[in-house]
This record gives C-alpha cells, structure tokens and sequence, in this order.
C-alpha cells in the first residue's frame, strides 16, 4: 500500500465530523495481499499465484477511514479481474483471464466475469449505498469517492447502450458510459430530494490518451486545443476538467482561471468540515473553497504548481510562465526525449498567458525568468512542497 495507515486522508477527516464514507471503483492505491505471512506479492500473474483468497485483505481504503469499499485492485488492464468488497474478494479469481481485451496483462478471473458490467455495478453500489444510508442514517451526511474504470484502456469491453452512441470510437463511447455513470447517480440524488445539498465533484487524474486503441481519433480533440496528451509534460497531459456542482451554496455557470491541484481537495475539505489542516501531512495542499464558491480573491491562493511526467520530466508554473527541464513530450508523443545539440536550448519555457499551446519555447530569450523558475524547482523538490 502506498498510503501509510498513520497519514490522514480525506476520508479520515470526513469521519471526524461523523460522515459516513464509501470507496467504490478503482483502487490505484496498493493493497496487501494475503500472501503467506502477508509478504509482498511478486508476481499476480503467475500460474498459481500466492495468493490465500480466503484470508482478508489488509491495507485498503476500509484501513485509511472508509466504512465501505467495492471496487477493483488498479484498473481494468490488471490482474486479477474481481471485484472486492471490503476486505474480500467476490468469488475467487481461479481461471485464466480470457478474452483479453486492449492492454489487458494476462492474470486469472473469477468464472463468469464480465469487463463491460464493471462501471455497471460500481453504479449500482452507489445508489445503494446512497439509498441505503438514507434509509439507515438519514441523519448522518455521507461522503462516496468514485473512481470509475471508464474511459480508461481497455475501451472495448463498453455495454452495448452505449456501443456507437459517440461516433468518436470506442474510447469515446466510453466517456458517454462515464456520462451515463454520473447521470444516473445526480438523477438519484433528485429523487431522493438530496441533490440541492450535495456537493459533487467531477474530475480526472490525468489528460485523455490522444487517440483510441486503434489509432484513430475519429476527428476528436480528446484534449481540445491543449498540446499534448495523458504522460506528457505538456498541458494536454495535467490540464483536467473539474465541474463541481452545489446548487445550495454555488451559484451556476460560474468559471474559474485559478491554478489548482487535485491534492489541493485535502485543504479544501478541511476547510469545508471547519478542521485544521495538518501542514506535516498535507505537504502540497492548499484550500480552495474560496475559489469554488466563487468568493472574489485579490491574490492567487496557489503561488505555483508542479508536473512531472511518465518518465519524471518535471516542470513548474508560477502564473503565466512554465518551465520544462529537458526537451521533448517525456510521455507517449513522440519524441519522448530530445538531446539538444550545441546552441539549441536545455529545456523549455512557455507563456502560457499569450502562448497557451506551448508552440514558442522562449528558454533561450529569457535567461532569468529560466533560473529564477529552475532555482523555485530546485527548492520545492528540496523542501517537497510547491
């Protein structure tokens, strides 16, 4: 696991004021399997796989502040292919995983499952979860973090509702089953008349793949105008969407251009269950709620922000200028890593104000905003914060 059991989460806050909480869905997190003597696993896609399925499974979200947790272990590319509820798996994964579908790695499946119902029975897990508790506990707010498998690879296990319903190839029909997903859940939240007082956010982790499995993009800006894609270092590759909707206490259409973080959520929902913040924990976590309540802010709230990417290009943004060390996309365009030759630039710095696709490296003809942004680089890592 890569959580340790004494680092508070944002589940563990919500518990402190008496919410009742649910992971569902993917569960990127690491888990500890039950291995003989709970050693580390080495190898889950082994023929038999040392793995104890009847013994409970430790260090998952139900240890760092989760009542409830039905999901997968990763994503739907890793073995093995079941669903776990608690502490537990739903059957034993003991046949080898077949079809394998886009990127899937081989590994073992539990008989009879099925990639296409997976998003389908995290949806159904969240609206009972839902109807449960306001059956059970009405009186007691809840809080549900969803990490659904769509649109992430592989994109050929859709539901058939959904098959062709984009015209933009199947990783797009999987961002329409992803609409389905929240769709279903808001329509809920209105019937059971919660939806006015219920704070949903909406986001990703990272920027989409440029094409489908296939190549193709089926004349799709998966990442619209921005340059690059998921891995890159470049804005395509950490410029995400982020809808949050509160119809009691924010007004509608309201857009912001702040800079923020997804690990600014952990001040911000310290903030917003009127707790403090633990700096020794939430090192790089700064409280936004001023921003998603559209309070009119005379300073930024976040000074800088910093990217790294899937092969550890790093870069920083202060305002409008953005430093890359090294040359390239660090990530799945192509080149990945460019070596610069004699007089050309180390690296890359944009505009982002007057250049927000990155196309003009200005490295070269502004020296010091380079070192200034390089020696601000060199202190967060130092200090491990931004």
């Amino acid at each position: 696991p890569l959580i340790e059991p004494e680092r508070p989460t944002i589940a563990t806050l919500m518990k402190k004021r008496g919410y009742h909480t649910a992971a569902i869905g993917k569960w990127h997190l690491g888990l500890q399997w039950p291995t003989q003597n709970y050693e580390p696993l080495k190898n889950p896609n082994e023929k038999y796989p040392n793995i104890e399925f009847l013994k409970p499974i430790k260090g998952g979200p139900r240890a760092l502040g989760f009542d409830y947790f039905f999901g997968i272990s990763g994503s739907l590319d890793m073995s093995p292919y079941c669903f776990i509820e608690n502490e537990h798996t739903v059957g034993i994964p003991s046949v080898p995983k077949d079809p394998l579908y886009q990127q899937q790695g081989e590994g073992f499946m539990v008989p009879g499952w099925r990639d296409d119902n997976v998003d389908v029975k995290f949806t159904e897990k969240t609206i009972q979860f839902i109807q449960d508790h306001t059956e059970y506990n009405k009186d007691q707010p809840f809080f549900i973090y969803l990490a659904t498998a769509a649109p992430h690879r592989p994109c050929d296990v859709q539901p058939d509702f959904v098959k062709g319903k984009s015209k933009a190839g199947d990783r797009g029909d999987m961002v329409v089953l992803f609409d389905w997903v929240v769709g279903l859940i808001n329509d809920e939240l209105e019937r059971l008349g919660l939806n006015e007082s219920t704070l949903i956010i909406v986001t990703s982790d990272n920027g989409a793949r440029a094409t489908c499995f296939n190549g193709e993009d089926y004349g799709h800006k998966s990442n619209g105008p921005w340059r690059g894609q998921k891995g890159d270092i470049w804005e395509g590759g950490h410029r995400e969407p982020l809808i949050v909707n509160w119809p009691k206490f924010i007004k509608p259409n309201l857009i912001s251009k702040e800079t923020l973080c997804l690990a600014d959520f952990f001040a911000t929902f310290a903030a917003l269950l009127s707790l403090p913040c633990p700096t020794e924990f939430a090192e790089d976590s700064f409280n936004m709620l001023p921003i998603i309540l559209g309070e009119i802010q005379k300073n930024t709230i976040r000074n800088s922000i910093i990217h790294h990417s899937s092969n550890g290009k790093f870069s920083i943004r202060q305002k409008n200028w953005k430093l890359v060390k090294g040359l390239g996309s660090g990530g799945f365009t192509l080149p990945a890593r460019i070596i610069p030759k004699k007089g050309d630039p180390k690296g890359q710095l944009y505009d982002l104000e007057l250049d927000p696709y990155e196309k003009y490296n200005l490295w070269k003809k502004e020296p010091e905003i380079v070192n200034r942004l390089e020696r601000a680089l060199k202190m967060a890592k130092r200090k491990e914060i931004s």
